[in-house]
């Protein structure tokens, strides 16, 4: 069976006396509220995560994620966190490849694939974004845009490598804009994805691979996204950071 993940993507918001407030409130509503199978992902600002790391065990119903690291080991990176620095930490996940890194960064297929490869070689689970523009989605090969990107950056793993890897579709077009995919809509573009996940590496790993919706979800639309058969989760952004709004997400996909 698939696992339930929702992941809670701070992006660059909270002072530290906030971050460690709202921490405090996901981790007493988790232990208090979350009696499902679904594990919840916080990804904090980089600054946090060793403050973090000392509340959040892992093997339990809560994890440890990072937003981004870099593709090198080591090396004159001013302001770069590498993979073995999360690794040595105790992080458990890592996202790549967000929209806003793309846009932002200019984060492409190839550097992203790199990314992946130093991410799994230091243990850490990789969530990766993918997802299309709005230009796109109305005027173009939307599908076969977002296939490229898992393709370009995923399809040279081993199986037992791409195993451990967690898809987050991402329409940009709804992220941060108050629009969301439909559930119909949502459905369609996961169901496209498994079935590219399974050319490439057979039905059993495509059934078994977790992939997140990740485009404005919240407390309000995410019952309707999760019922989907293909949604496996959420990679939730603003409303993460409020504790009751993220935790009724997190207890619709329970």
């Amino acid at each position: 069976m698939r696992k339930k993940i929702v992941a809670g993507n701070w992006k660059m918001n909270k002072t530290f006396e906030e971050a460690q407030a709202l921490l405090s409130e996901v981790i007493n509503m988790v232990n208090d509220e979350v009696t499902g199978e679904v594990e919840v992902v916080v990804c904090p600002p980089a600054i946090y995560l060793t403050s973090f790391r000392q509340y959040i065990t892992s093997g339990g119903k809560l994890a440890l994620g990072a937003q981004n690291c870099h593709e090198k080991v080591s090396g004159a990176y001013t302001g770069e966190i590498s993979a073995p620095m999360l690794q040595s930490i105790g992080v458990d996940y890592v996202i790549l490849g967000h929209s806003e890194r793309r846009q932002y960064f200019g984060e492409t297929n190839a550097q992203l694939a790199e990314k992946v490869n130093i991410a799994l070689e230091n243990g850490l689970k990789p969530i990766f974004c993918c997802g299309e523009s709005r230009d796109l989605r109305e005027n173009g090969d939307y599908i076969g845009f977002v296939k490229d990107q898992i393709t370009e950056s995923l399809f040279h793993l081993s199986a037992e490598s791409f195993a451990k890897v967690v898809i987050a579709y991402e329409p940009i077009w709804a992220i941060g804009t108050g629009l969301t995919a439909s559930s119909a809509q949502a459905q369609d573009m996961h169901f496209e994805l498994r079935q590219h996940i399974a050319s490439q590496y057979g039905d059993v790993i495509a059934q078994d691979t977790t992939i997140l919706y990740g485009g404005s979800a919240n407390e309000k639309n995410a019952a309707e996204l999760f019922a989907q058969p293909d949604v496996d989760g959420g990679l939730i952004g603003g409303a993460s950071l409020k504790s009751r709004e993220f935790m009724t997400v997190v207890k619709a996909r329970q």
